[in-house]
């Protein structure tokens, strides 16, 4: 995602380079290119100073992020105060990942809280010219962004908070609600805001309910027309008051936990057990955002979402992790960690979870490794004792890449919590699991009560479209069919 990212933001800056060559951006366009080699070079090394003295671990991909976007909301310097000011501005937006930091989890979206201290001390604002009727066509690319993390739901209450609010306002001072609406859309920064920093991963809220209350507060703080007294709000002070919302529902914790163990545990999964040092609360089947320095970082990044495959009742993190012959830097790195090499782990998020309801009837449907949120959620079971009407379908294409056997017998023979293998390749002489795709006819079988159930679905991206196709087609309702998150870097 940060690489796509990367890729937009320097596409827009492309865009608009272009249109200032041939006028219809009013920007001298070496002022423009001068100013954002000035930001990428001021905010790179702002991090590296204070990386060291933190002695903290730096993401190069978050540095040209923020430079990038403050090149687009910043008017290009034409001066030497205005070159002082995107100074201050690339300054400020990397000292706040540190400074203005609970836990070593930052609480603002740097560009944003960086714009907002300059506006307050007068140095200078943000024009937001990226929110432009020319640049409208290359912003609406930023979709692919909202795609990548599945964030469609909180795009979609903020610009329902922002339009009804402007409406509102629109009509209470009897102006011209078609031509407010009609500018909002064409010449503001609506789309750039909402696509890339109302998004930013980790100034959001976990769950798509707080996203979504999230997403509204921001749509709403975010139009023009509102106000407390002589008080306006701006965009940048909008995104700041919503991170302070995110940061109180959004847990706190971020750990940098040296690795303990590794072991392969079938043909291409491999374990790796972390010490995290403290106890720290997350829900069986949830998610982090994990981090590896490494040298020579391809075009993959250095950050992944890895489903947390322990158990909140142990003691160690473990991560359950599938390896290619083509992998990037970032898992050849981690295949090739040391005991006590450390990777840095932060922002539990996700909402494939154990329902409250212990009485609902599931079906778990994992493909290889979307096992790993099914072995959190079967071993916090097992370790509390909670019986639940579970029906459970693995499905791989050899024998071999079947893992965490122990874990789902303890399930079947502590609980009754069945499982079912299936094998969608070869098979060996003495299999006695199912043959085949998990289908229409396989789900019957094992399930007769199957039109009750709550489907949870997890794997690759293409299975898991598959398996959600053949539900529907039994006429199981979408409500009924919940889906994990599932990037899909390798």
């Amino acid at each position: 995602m940060y690489r796509l990212l990367v890729y937009y933001l320097l596409l827009l800056l492309v865009a608009a380079f272009s249109y200032c060559m041939f006028g219809i951006l009013r920007f001298n366009p070496l002022l423009l290119v001068f100013s954002t080699v000035f930001l990428t070079a001021v905010c790179w090394l702002t991090n590296k100073l204070f990386g060291k003295v933190f002695s903290a671990p730096t993401n190069v991909e978050s540095v040209y992020i923020t430079a990038l976007i403050l090149a687009l909301i910043l008017t290009p310097a034409q001066s030497l105060t205005s070159t002082i000011f995107l100074f201050w501005a690339g300054v400020l937006a990397i000292a706040s990942k540190y400074i203005l930091a609970i836990n070593k989890k930052h609480l603002f979206n740097p560009a944003a809280i960086a714009v907002a201290i300059t506006a307050f001390a007068g140095v200078g604002s943000a024009s937001w010219w990226v929110g432009t009727l020319p640049m409208l066509p290359f912003e609406l690319l930023g979709l692919l962004i909202v795609r990548k993390i599945r964030r469609f739901d909180l795009v979609f209450y903020f610009f329902l908070a922002a339009f009804a609010t402007i409406g509102l306002f629109t009509i209470l001072k009897g102006q011209d609600l078609l031509r407010a609406l009609q500018e909002s859309l064409v010449a503001s920064s609506l789309f750039f805001a909402s696509f890339v920093m109302l998004t930013e991963p980790l100034t959001t809220p976990p769950t798509k309910k707080l996203q979504a209350i999230y997403g509204a507060i921001v749509g709403v703080l975010f139009a023009p027309q509102f106000h407390i007294g002589s008080f306006y709000t701006t965009p940048e002070i909008a995104l700041v008051i919503g991170n302070i919302y995110s940061y109180f529902v959004s847990p706190k914790t971020k750990i940098i936990a040296p690795l303990l163990q590794k072991k392969q545990i079938s043909s291409d999964i491999y374990d790796f057990v972390f010490a995290h040092g403290k106890q720290f609360a997350f829900a069986p089947g949830q998610y982090m955002e994990w981090t590896l320095q490494h040298p020579k970082t391809d075009s993959r990044g250095n950050r992944r979402y890895f489903t947390i495959a322990s158990s909140p009742t142990e003691k160690n993190v473990l991560l359950g992790v599938r390896f290619y012959s083509n992998s990037s830097s970032f898992k050849r790195a981690l295949i090739g960690m040391q005991p006590e090499q450390k990777i840095v782990g932060g922002q539990i998020a996700g909402d494939f979870t154990l329902p409250k309801d212990k009485s609902k009837k599931l079906v778990f449907i994992a493909g290889g490794i979307g096992i790993t949120p099914f072995r959190s959620m079967l071993k916090y079971l097992v370790d509390k004792s909670e019986k639940r009407p579970i029906v459970m379908f693995y499905a791989n294409k050899h024998a071999d890449e079947i893992a965490y056997v122990d874990i789902f017998n303890q399930a079947q023979s502590q609980l009754g919590i069945k499982t079912i293998y299936t094998l969608t390749g070869q098979t060996p002489p003495n299999w006695q699991g199912k043959v085949g795709r998990v289908d229409t006819e396989m789900i019957k079988q094992e399930v007769p009560d199957f039109i009750e159930r709550t489907y949870y679905l997890s794997g690759p991206h293409a299975m898991v479209v598959s398996y959600e196709s053949v539900l529907r087609s039994m006429g199981i309702p979408q409500k009924q069919i919940i889906k994990d998150f599932f990037p899909g870097l390798v």
